[in-house]
């Protein structure tokens, strides 16, 4: 994988941020393989992936589908939710993949270490994106936020590996960095995630009314969360993360919270749960979290 180079780049799970980022990298003229099922990848196929975006304009994109990984390719992206993670990685065998970076596109904190079971973990390039994106049927996305930034990092990967990734998304779109710690850089998102996850979802109500009417439940979660952060050796910045909730479109609203509305299965372990897992090897209470993370599993049965 050299810079300028045309990639080849898979994308498991051509959903809102997978389906996107496939657009935009075949726009900008890469290879794109997205694994899907079977429906999916026909219809794929027959219309390409359409987007809606105010950033990037609208625009439809051609892409190749398969069901499974057959060849070696550059990068494979992994954007399933957690939840669907352990079914879709049969879509990618690890014999198939060559030298390729995976490169998982997941919340929480958890997920490199499945993956690095599976595959060689110098190859496995976990990344954050800060972006609204929404999969609103097979091959259409429509992408709300005024905004889509990619944090790139992977401890044990080849530094080149990751430079060259990155110039290929900053060039398609998404503003892209390479950042050296990985655990700082997981727990950067997580530590914005969880608080706005968890009680968007358990108010069923978008962000601008958490930050007004729940401010004070927000701000207790901000702290529990920045604790455990610190703990797990990332950042720690409540009022830096109010601001941030501060400074979003009212609107917004969690990926969670979409998932609750249109009755999916939650993310509640993969950030919930995770955040607790990592309060309790630290022996750090986290009290509101909990409580959040059990109501939450009770609403769901």
């Amino acid at each position: 994988m050299t810079a300028n180079d045309r990639l080849t780049v898979a994308v498991l799970g051509p959903g809102g941020i997978g389906g996107l980022l496939a657009a935009l990298l075949s726009k900008a003229g890469h290879r794109v393989i997205c694994l899907a099922g079977d429906e999916t990848a026909r219809t794929l196929r027959t219309t390409g992936i359409q987007v809606r975006s105010g950033l990037f304009g609208d625009f439809t994109a051609d892409v190749e589908t398969d069901t499974e990984l057959r060849e070696p390719v550059d990068a494979c992206l992994i954007a399933v939710k957690a939840t669907a993670l352990d079914a879709a990685l049969t879509r990618v065998p690890p014999t198939a993949l060559g030298d390729a970076l995976i490169v998982p596109f997941l919340n929480g904190v958890e997920h490199p270490q499945t993956l690095r079971s599976r595959y060689r973990p110098d190859r496995v390039a976990p990344a954050v994106i800060r972006a609204e994106s929404t999969r609103v049927a097979p091959g259409q996305i429509e992408h709300a936020s005024p905004f889509a930034e990619i944090d790139l990092t992977g401890d044990p990967v080849p530094r080149g590996h990751l430079d060259t990734l990155a110039q290929a998304l900053d060039a398609a779109g998404p503003t892209t960095r390479v950042l050296d710690d990985e655990t700082a850089t997981l727990w950067a998102k997580m530590s914005f995630l969880a608080p706005f996850a968890l009680l968007t979802t358990h108010h069923a109500l978008p962000l601008g009314d958490v930050r007004t009417r729940h401010r004070e439940e927000l701000t207790s979660l901000v702290e529990e969360t920045a604790a455990v952060s610190r703990a797990c050796g990332g950042p720690a910045d409540p009022a830096q993360a109010l601001a941030r909730y501060d400074a979003f479109p009212p609107s917004t609203k969690s990926s969670m919270q979409r998932d609750a509305e249109a009755g999916r299965p939650l993310e509640l372990d993969a950030i919930g749960g995770a955040l607790l897992r990592a309060a309790e090897r630290h022996g750090l209470s986290a009290p509101v979290t909990a409580r959040l993370v059990q109501e939450l599993r009770t609403a769901a049965h």
